[in-house]
């Protein structure tokens, strides 16, 4: 079997070893790979591995000894499943190895939000402490998050874990879901609809997937219902959001902030008007990154190699 890794990097930048995948075959590694690149890359595979690579129906169709796919992620947008299904390719992604990582993300950004603790660094190194006269300082009103209410937009294992976290913080939890499926045991949880979560929460989190029907749902109607200090935190899609209507109610002051792991278009663009906006606080698509994470990732990852190599494929989404 040859195994080709089409953008090992985004998995593994050089501080997890790939002996899990290399013991299955001849294994070559490509830190990352552009669209052009990938026939040449990817001809003489028989199994290809790629996190953000695309692999359509006008890619596949030119790779003759392809027998299986396995996605370096979750999502799988990035894979013409029906089409591999249609060739007999399984298609397999890792449903489980970030859920802590995000949820701890989430408060992560929360809390520095909040309280500011680098600016108030910052600002004692300028010799603003000092020059204050008091025994304590603080360059903006610090709030509590025990007794502010919590929205969970997609209630699954992250967002569960996001709730927990909520909890222990002594927050309200209330979720809209999809389905209403198994409520959680907390005090005062509760299902709301999307438009009542979005009123009622002081803190919002995203956490469901993005489909052909909830592209751009966050937009300046659902965010007009937000109350003027509540915070929206999305580590889910950048799609979710329309990105215009949340940098203008930004810009305007009629929220209190946005916390933005993840964009329309990655890397962000440079005209995306969240760039700049007041009040948000980006980072780099990262939430998922921990190395506890991506080593279960890549274990997952060897574990799909080694079920297709037995005959038995695990965690075939096609």
């Amino acid at each position: 079997m040859k195994i080709v890794v089409l953008d090992g990097g985004t998995l593994n930048p050089g501080d997890i070893p790939w002996n899990a995948v290399h013991s299955f075959g001849e294994t070559v590694i490509f830190d990352r790979t552009d669209a052009e690149q990938v026939i040449e890359r990817g001809v003489d595979a028989d199994i290809l591995l790629t996190n953000k690579v695309v692999l359509d129906e006008s890619v596949i169709s030119q790779l003759p000894n392809l027998k299986f796919i396995s996605v370096t992620a979750t999502g799988v947008n990035v894979v013409d499943l029906e089409f591999a299904r249609a060739r007999n390719i399984p298609v397999s992604n890792v449903p489980v190895y970030g859920t802590d990582s995000v949820a701890q993300h989430v408060f992560a950004c929360l809390l520095s939000f909040i309280h500011r603790p680098e600016q108030h660094h910052q600002a004692i190194q300028n010799g603003q402490w000092q020059k204050s006269n008091n025994f304590s300082f603080w360059l903006h009103s610090i709030t509590e998050l025990a007794g502010k209410t919590m929205g969970i937009v997609g209630l699954g294992r992250i967002g569960r874990a996001t709730a927990l976290l909520a909890n222990a913080f002594g927050m309200r939890v209330v979720a809209s879901n999809r389905r209403q499926n198994e409520p959680l045991d907390l005090p005062g949880f509760e299902w709301l609809s999307l438009e009542e979560l979005f009123a009622n929460s002081d803190v919002i989190s995203l956490h469901c997937p993005q489909t052909e029907d909830n592209v751009g749902v966050v937009n300046a109607e659902l965010i007009s219902r937000m109350k003027p200090k509540a915070i929206l935190i999305n580590t889910a899609r950048g799609g979710l959001i329309h990105e215009q209507d949340l940098a203008d109610a930004l810009n305007a002051d009629r929220i209190g902030g946005a916390l933005l792991d993840v964009v329309s278009v990655e890397p962000i663009a440079d005209d995306n008007p969240l760039l700049g906006a007041k009040h948000c606080l980006l980072t780099p698509h990262n939430a998922w990154s921990t190395i506890e994470a991506r080593r279960r990732l890549m274990q997952s990852t060897a574990d799909n190699v080694a079920a297709f190599i037995a005959g038995n494929p695990i965690n075939v989404v096609n």
